[in-house]
């Protein structure tokens, strides 16, 4: 629905100046940005040659990456997890317990954002073309307290509203939950998983599903459906319906085109001190003492979707393609295939910073993938 337009040989062409080793780089993680990552029927990804992502939600590759899991990624036992997607951040306890009983022999990891998303509100409702809807309305909706479309819409519509959410740990409804807790803090927290980020209980009506795809199919078979998704799943060839949304009861409501996301996710800054911690590279949109304010204009429900990468591996090859790829991403090489699957580059300023830190070394941080001083006998096998 929101695709730009452009021939794709233009793409193909970007795509095949980008390749790299054609070492094994196995990752996966969060579906969010699989088509990006892997392309789909229309579009090339953006990962090099030899690289393989498989999506199972954020949750999954945290813990294939943190713990060298390959199972949690539906790889075969004795794959080496080279890196994960997550829209959901590293919380303090997966850094500790990473940094106490796998940094020594793994080294230091790095989480930065790859790309800035929102997040759409796909539904299903007969003779509904419109839906305008603000952050009141949406914590009444995910929550339960609105019923029914009529409720929602000011009407008579008696139509249940069914909730279709993600099952298990997603970064999606991370996302969400953070979009929903700062303007309805005593009905949801912030979390990965649908089921603890909404405080109360869910209708025995509404629908868990496995990943992004199956809550546009499940949406798109049900009348009176409504759900999250990111944007690269909403388009014309699923026929979904998308809402507008707005932060504010007064603002305006808008679509989640890549211009108003861009609006919204500008400003986003790399840090300035701490640059060691993989925490400080994070960039969340909410409450929180370290989030930036939900934004008031463009399109409010965003954030970006992470990578997480080592900064030793065993293996030099697999090195060099790691930062191959970051380098690629980070110099602007794949905008425009970002922009043609809906998603946002991050701020020129900011890949400069990552840049900096983790490929050039430019600031003598210490930080850069494969530094032979650092990487010394360890690292990813």
């Amino acid at each position: 629905m929101f695709k730009r337009t452009v021939i794709a040989a233009s793409l193909v062409a970007a795509t095949l100046a980008s390749a790299q080793s054609m070492a094994a780089v196995v990752g996966g993680g969060a579906t969010l940005p699989e088509p990006l990552y892997n392309g789909n029927a229309t579009w090339e990804g953006i990962l090099p040659s030899g690289f393989s992502y498989t999506g199972v939600g954020s949750g999954g590759g945290k813990t294939a990456f943190l713990t060298n899991a390959p199972a949690s990624i539906n790889q075969p036992a004795g794959t080496n997890v080279d890196f994960a997607g997550s829209d959901s951040v590293l919380s303090a306890s997966e850094l500790s317990t990473y940094n106490s009983t796998r940094a020594a022999a793994w080294g230091k990891l790095v989480q930065v954002p790859a790309v800035g998303t929102s997040v759409t509100i796909p539904y299903h409702r007969n003779g509904v073309s419109n839906l305008q809807v603000n952050a009141t309305q949406l914590c009444g909706v995910f929550s339960g307290s609105i019923a029914t479309w009529g409720a929602l819409l000011g009407n008579g519509d008696t139509t249940p509203i069914k909730v279709i959410y993600r099952a298990g740990s997603s970064g999606t409804t991370e996302l969400l939950a953070r979009f929903l807790n700062d303007s309805c803090p005593t009905a949801f927290s912030v979390s990965s998983t649908f089921t603890s980020a909404n405080v109360g209980a869910e209708p025995s009506t509404w629908q868990a599903v496995a990943g992004s795809a199956d809550v546009v199919n499940a949406v798109n078979a049900t009348d009176g459906a409504i759900g999250y998704v990111s944007p690269d799943f909403v388009d014309t060839a699923n026929n979904a319906q998308v809402a507008r949304v707005s932060k504010l009861a007064t603002g305006t409501a808008v679509l989640p085109t890549v211009d108003q996301a861009q609006i919204a996710l500008g400003s986003a800054t790399a840090p300035s001190a701490d640059r060691a911690n993989p925490a400080s590279w994070a960039v969340t949109f909410g409450r929180g003492a370290t989030d930036k304010p939900v934004p008031t204009t463009g399109y409010p429900i965003v954030g970006y979707t992470n990578l997480l990468v080592g900064q030793c591996y065993k293996d030099a090859a697999d090195a060099t393609a790691v930062r191959g790829f970051l380098d690629d991403l980070y110099s602007g090489n794949h905008d425009l295939a970002i922009g043609i699957h809906s998603f946002v580059p991050v701020p020129p300023a900011f890949a400069a910073e990552v840049k900096k830190a983790f490929i050039s070394n430019a600031g003598n941080e210490g930080l850069d993938i494969g530094n032979s001083n650092v990487c010394n006998g360890i690292g990813r096998s």
